[in-house]
């Protein structure tokens, strides 16, 4: 009997498993994805809304027990109240019902306007307010919000002539809307509510009971003014008003003690602002103007562009003085301006350059200091010299760190290094100290400013820089703190920190494996983990985000990964013992944890291929946790897939690791399609979920494995100035060691991959014919004319990425002119035997679009099968939700043919000929 009942378990498992359904390009539409997840302060409530198809979102209110407390459609942006008393959230219109208006012609200020939801935690209430533009609660206190609600009409009496026109009274609309909006302040206590109007910008302090905004004028006759509302003894206060003006950076202190505002009360419009800093303290009548034209001591005014911050004691204002603007010729007639680009040789940055960076140059500040408890006395800390300045956190130590640039910027065109060099400015006296040379690499100020400190890329160690000393000491020559797996032309990056402790007493970094703590007097260091044994990864979670600084009377939380099983989880680190106690582990991803405000609830998450990352609370030992959120249940309906991993040596003799996905229902005993995608190293996302979406530029596994494909994803190492052939080394040799498993077809292997995997893969199909169809994503095909491109995102030359870093030829065309022949497919077209499909946008702003153009028309001179994909006005990717959609059906379509013997779909058989664009896609099955 019991055999009996063993062989109908089985047959009733197989059936299931039968039974499943298989993934479809309509089905991402049922996949949701988490977003907006927050803890509330009190560690009782989780919050979370899920998009569902990449249209609508719905709200989830649960308890931290998993416990639903409350749902509500179209709501998204959740935010609880510094008490926990009180969840907001914005509610907008379902995205169908906004797209039939547009198709309806509906004009775009009659569509439904957002609204504002409140949910009252202790009496289980909701309210929806409607029309909302925007909000906001304040940060460390609770019992009010603020919300601006969208255009105002101006009242009839204001009018001049109540008969006036439609057209006048359409006009009157518009002056009103540029003019402000209404703000209403509530209590979210007592519901009473208070209406400010015309209001163009509005804040909360931090940590005290204040409110502050600007107002174009309550009625038609007002003047422009700046308010302060201290909410604690109800008192409006105006610290400003103005016939007319321009207010900007409207900036509490964290007490709300202090305020700072830029105004502009000038009328002329004249293209020199005449700017001005004010400053207001509880107790003062009105503000106090700090700084202007006159009392700058120079050229420069306050800048309404640099935001401006208060020092955590309040006893500093940072503030930004603005470079004078160039001057126009207004006078002048269109037909008398010459409009021509001057390309100077030796100029520090590439023309292309400065036209990208126009709006950063047109407002470029000088950061200066008022401080405020030596008589506002004024230093301006950046200059002409050094023109970028960075703080301390918390903008109390008495330095400022500033760097230049400039002296480097023409030679990072080829070397992609961003060196600088670096000066410390003492805050009072405004005297500049040279402490670094042409240093590449991030360089910081420790919290309490006692020490500059960073990584230098070229010398490839940490450095620490005391201020006071004026020394510099080196922290690891001689230790690998650098980058060990590190395969490009370029210097190896750091590891990372994880902080300074208190007092700057300690910098804790970070090798491969471990966390090191070093005497920043001394260069004494310390290994404080003992991960390099077991090839385990630890590092530091920051719980407080206001902290500016490690604890070590506290234990810390660690993440940990081992780079052999991939595995990963949680450790505590105790500072004072140096015990280390594992917590949680397993062979999942563990996300990165998040501390409820003024509990010891954590909120994270944990994934893996067959699992999605669902919302999990946790106590602070993780010795109970609950899982919050359920958000595809829908998956266990449908054919998934395991993932492994497997090993093989390449052709250098060169020990590998990759991913194999397999389907649900494997069958060692079959043989299946598979696909191979790749881009460098991968392998430590054996854990990664992959839920079915229209990606931008890859194969989804798990959408290929439910249709029965193999999916193999290789890591490469490679060597320097051979990258294709790298690429061919350590990938062919893996995808023949699956072959000899004799469960993969190998007469029906495709490739796939994007931007640098697309370059392998033209290089791949130049050398081998093991794949019958490939598609490569953003190629560059031609090295040598791809040397000379831009890249038009960022302005930047193409030249350092070939000879420092990415492409990894390691010099010049004229230094190793062969390297960039060998290394590019173009050359080698004739060669080719595979069906190509390629995707290259018109506004690839990475890799320039007639990369992939020079493939598509070679190939088309040679007459080898190749398909072109441009999806107009789309970047490196298509973004757009309808082009993703469209590419991941025709990548499909395109290996369905050739690899499973799938009809021809008609834009493969004939195009999409240009007069039938957007109307007739070619997307039907061809009948056989």
């Amino acid at each position: 009997m019991k055999p009996f009942i063993t062989l109908l378990l089985l047959l009733l498992s197989l059936s299931l498993t039968a039974q499943k359904k298989v993934l479809d390009h309509t089905d991402i539409e049922l996949w949701n994805s988490i977003e907006g997840e927050r803890l509330s302060p009190n560690g009782a409530y989780v919050a979370y809304s899920l998009e569902k198809g990449e249209k609508d979102h719905f709200l989830h209110l649960k308890t931290a027990s998993g416990q639903s407390v409350f749902s509500y459609d179209r709501a998204s942006r959740p935010q609880f109240t510094d008490d926990s008393k009180t969840l907001v959230f914005s509610i907008t219109a379902w995205k169908d019902s906004v797209m039939a208006m547009k198709r309806r012609k509906v004009k775009k200020k009659d569509l439904p306007k957002d609204s504002l939801g409140i949910y009252n935690l202790t009496n289980k209430t909701f309210e929806k307010i409607g029309n909302v533009k925007s909000y906001q609660i304040p940060e460390d206190w609770s019992g009010f919000i603020a919300y601006q609600l969208e255009e105002i009409e101006v009242p009839k009496d204001t009018l001049k002539d109540s008969t006036e026109s439609k057209k006048k009274k359409s006009k009157a609309k518009k002056v009103s809307k540029k003019n402000g909006y209404h703000l209403v302040l509530r209590s979210l206590e007592t519901k009473e509510e208070d209406t400010l109007k015309f209001v163009t910008e509005y804040t909360f302090a931090k940590k005290g009971k204040f409110l502050a905004w600007t107002t174009t004028g309550e009625t038609d006759s007002s003047n422009y003014a700046v308010y302060v509302l201290d909410l604690a003894n109800q008192s409006r206060t105006l610290l400003h008003e103005a016939k007319k003006a321009d207010y900007a950076q409207l900036s509490f202190s964290e007490t709300g003690k202090h305020l700072g505002f830029i105004a502009d009360t000038d009328t002329t419009k004249v293209q020199l602002r005449p700017r001005e800093l004010y400053h207001w303290e509880v107790g003062m009548n009105s503000a106090e103007k700090l700084v202007d034209a006159n009392t700058s001591g120079n050229d420069l005014r306050p800048s309404a562009y640099e935001k401006l911050r208060f020092s955590k004691d309040e006893s500093k204002l940072y503030f930004g003085l603005a470079v004078p603007p160039i001057i126009k010729d207004t006078s002048l007639l269109e037909e008398e301006i010459v409009n021509v680009e001057v390309w100077t040789y030796d100029e520090p940055r590439l023309y292309t350059v400065q036209e990208l960076q126009m709006k950063n140059d047109t407002t470029r500040t000088y950061l200066s200091v008022i401080h405020l408890n030596q008589n506002n006395k004024l230093t301006q800390l950046a200059n002409a010299t050094y023109p970028e300045a960075d703080l301390t956190r918390y903008g109390n130590a008495p330095y400022a760190l500033v760097r230049n640039p400039e002296p480097y910027a023409l030679e990072s065109q080829w070397t992609g290094q961003r060196a600088r060099d670096y000066a410390v400015v003492n805050l009072s006296s405004g005297t500049a100290v040279k402490a670094l040379t042409k240093v590449p690499g991030r360089v910081e100020l420790s919290p309490q400013g006692k020490y500059v400190f960073g990584y230098h890329n070229a010398d490839s160690l940490w450095f620490a820089y005391s201020i006071t000393k004026r020394k510099y000491l080196a922290l690891t020559p001689g230790k690998v703190f650098y980058n060990e797996l590190h395969d490009s032309p370029s210097h190896p990056s750091s590891y990372g920190t994880a902080g300074f402790t208190e007092d700057d007493k300690a910098l804790l970094l970070y090798d491969r494996y471990d966390i090191w703590s070093f005497n920043p007097e001394t260069g004494a260091s310390t290994r404080l983990t003992k991960g390099r044994e077991t090839k385990t990864v630890y590092r530091y979670v920051i719980l407080d985000p206001d902290q500016d600084h490690i604890e070590t009377s506290k234990k810390a939380l660690l993440t940990t990964f081992n780079e052999t099983d991939k595995s990963s989880g949680y450790a505590h680190y105790d500072f004072k013992s140096g015990r280390l106690t594992p917590l949680l582990n397993g062979p999942y991803d563990y996300g990165y944890p998040a501390k409820a405000k003024r509990a010891q609830t954590l909120l994270f998450t944990r994934e893996s291929f067959t699992e999605f990352p669902d919302l999990r609370v946790a106590n602070q030992d993780f010795s109970k946790i609950t899982q919050i959120s359920n958000a595809n249940p829908q998956q266990q309906e449908y054919n998934w897939g395991t993932v492994e991993l497997v090993n093989w040596t390449s052709l250098d003799g060169e020990k590998l690791t990759g991913m194999l996905i397999k389907p649900e229902n494997f069958d060692p005993n079959k043989k299946y399609p598979m696909l191979v995608n790749f881009y460098e190293r991968s392998s430590n996302g054996l854990h990664r979920h992959r839920a079915p979406t229209a990606g931008r530029s890859t194969i989804n596994y798990a959408f290929y494995a439910s249709r029965g494909y193999l999916i193999f994803n290789p890591d490469v190492k490679y060597r320097i100035g051979y990258p294709g052939e790298s690429a061919y080394n350590c990938v062919i040799p893996g995808v023949t060691s699956l072959i000899e498993k004799g469960f993969v077809d190998k007469d029906n292997i495709g490739v796939q991959g994007h931007s640098w995997g697309g370059y392998q893969i033209a290089y791949l199909v130049t050398k081998t014919d093991i794949f019958k169809a490939a598609e490569a994503g953003a190629p560059v095909p031609n090295m040598i004319s791809a040397y000379g491109g831009i890249r038009w995102w960022t302005g930047l030359s193409r030249q350092f990425q070939y000879e420092h870093t990415q492409s990894r030829i390691g010099g010049t065309p004229w230094e190793y002119p062969t390297r960039y022949l060998e290394n590019s497919p173009i050359f080698n077209l004739d060669k080719i035997n595979t069906p190509l499909l390629i995707m290259h946008n018109d506004a690839d702003g990475h890799v320039p679009w007639y990369q992939g153009i020079e493939l598509f028309v070679s190939l088309r001179r040679l007459g080898k099968p190749s398909w072109f994909l441009n999806y107009n006005g789309e970047p490196h990717w298509p973004l757009k939700l309808q082009n993703r959609k469209d590419f991941n059906i025709r990548m499909a379509q395109f290996f369905d043919h050739y690899l499973k013997g799938a009809p021809k779909p008609v834009w493969m058989d004939r195009g999409v000929p240009a007069m039938e664009k957007g109307v007739n896609q070619g997307l039907e099955l061809m009948e056989e």
